[in-house]
């Protein structure tokens, strides 16, 4: 799966650049600064994940890439409006995402602002056009809004945000985190298994899997926050002081010994489904070595 894995991650990448929207207007950065931060990189973690389901499921449904591709951008635009938003002064006030200057610091707040509105709800128009069945395609949408909004993601930020300076529980923490971070990754298999036409059964399994590689996901997270420097991060680092993060609940080596717990945790609850045992080891393997 892995030879394949990079094949597809390259040819999106060259999709993703492709796709870049024209908007004629007369502003002056609006056009340039929409795709900025999206061509800008990253991990493209949630699209891997996207394509590694379908690997894992029926690769054959990669007779109709576009679609997966369409579906996997609009991922990576909800993705990218939240981290726009989050890098605001009036959230984390960060100078560097992706290994460059966020939008607001390059340009302007306010700008910054209707760049991340714009790429919310472009995720959702690339959903409605993508060239995948009807019902497939009304399933994304729910999926992708239900995790990436008001009960989902937007949940995760607010606790985040109000409870700053507020020392939460551990049970506190991962209900932040799973929401924060853990839905919209467990989003990814989820469409991943809808593009499939999955059974109800298989994509709640995943779907609950994925939940917990999330929290690997943030914790890790953290641990870099602590243990790296920005350049190497690619994005501020030593910034979460007065965050609710596991390192700063629990400790660095406690959080290490979280992480390997999830590991093992993933492993086991599909140890009985060789498909899932596939699935969810190779992204483990292929994210987490040498890591947990």
């Amino acid at each position: 799966m892995n030879n394949r894995l990079t094949e597809l991650l390259y040819e999106f990448e060259s999709f993703l650049r492709q796709s870049a929207p024209v908007v004629p207007s007369f502003h002056p950065h609006y056009e340039q600064a929409l795709w900025e931060m999206v061509q800008n990189g990253g991990k493209r973690f949630r699209p891997r994940l996207l394509f590694a389901t379908i690997l894992a499921l029926d690769s054959q449904r990669f007779a109709q890439k576009k679609g997966i591709f369409q579906a996997a951008l609009a991922l990576e635009c909800l993705h990218t409006y939240s981290l726009i938003h989050d890098d605001l002064p009036c959230m984390d006030n960060a100078d560097l995402r992706r290994a460059h200057p966020t939008l607001h610091v390059k340009y302007s707040e306010d700008l910054a602002v209707l760049v991340g509105d714009a790429l919310n709800t472009y995720a959702f128009y690339l959903l409605s056009k993508a060239t995948l069945p009807r019902s497939v395609r009304l399933e994304l949408i729910a999926t992708l809004a239900s995790n990436g909004g008001l009960e989902g993601m937007v949940l995760g930020q607010v606790l985040d945000c109000y409870f700053e300076n507020i020392r939460l529980d551990i049970k506190q923490l991962e209900f932040l985190h799973l929401h924060k971070t853990g839905m919209l990754i467990a989003a990814a298999l989820k469409m991943g298994a809808t593009i499939c036409e999955a059974d109800e059964k298989t994509c709640e399994q995943i779907y609950a899997l994925g939940l917990q590689l999330g929290l690997m996901f943030q914790i890790y997270d953290d641990i870099i926050d602590i243990t790296k420097a920005s350049e190497e991060a690619g994005k501020p680092t030593h910034s979460d002081i007065q965050k609710n993060s596991y390192t700063n609940l629990l400790g660095l080596e406690t959080s290490r010994d979280v992480l390997r717990s999830l590991h093992a945790k993933i492993l086991d609850a599909c140890h009985e489904n060789a498909t899932l045992h596939n699935l969810f080891g190779e992204i483990l393997h292929s994210y987490f070595k040498g890591k947990v």
